[in-house]
């Protein structure tokens, strides 16, 4: 009869960690968005989020190594023409943060930014 228990016990056990690894699995799926960067401009300049939500990036650059960062959740990628590269964050609280290109790129860059809406639901 012990050996029975424990054995349940296992079986219990392995099929309440199974759902708990799908259950996680599902929710770590990230959004993504495509944005294409160019001199002086991002595709889009007002970009909605949701807190706790993982958000991945495609970044694609037409004419420059340009920057993507948002500092205040510490995330920082160069683009490359011609190439695509990815940067994946969760945003970890709701507000107003600011994107911007980093690497200046001439006159006009001190307006290449944009906002990220980070919402609770």
């Amino acid at each position: 009869m012990r050996r029975y228990l424990l054995w349940l016990a296992a079986v219990a056990a392995v099929a309440g960690t199974a759902g708990y690894f799908v259950a996680a699995l599902a929710a770590v799926e990230p959004d993504r968005i495509a944005l294409t960067v160019s001199k002086f401009t991002f595709s889009s300049r007002e970009i909605k989020l949701r807190k706790g939500k993982p958000v991945t990036f495609t970044l694609s650059s037409v004419d420059f190594v340009h920057g993507f960062s948002v500092p205040d959740f510490n995330v920082r990628k160069d683009t490359i023409p011609g190439k695509s590269v990815e940067v994946t964050f969760t945003p970890d609280r709701a507000g107003r943060f600011i994107f911007l290109c980093d690497n200046f790129c001439g006159e006009g860059h001190d307006q290449m930014a944009g906002v990220l809406i980070v919402t609770e639901d």
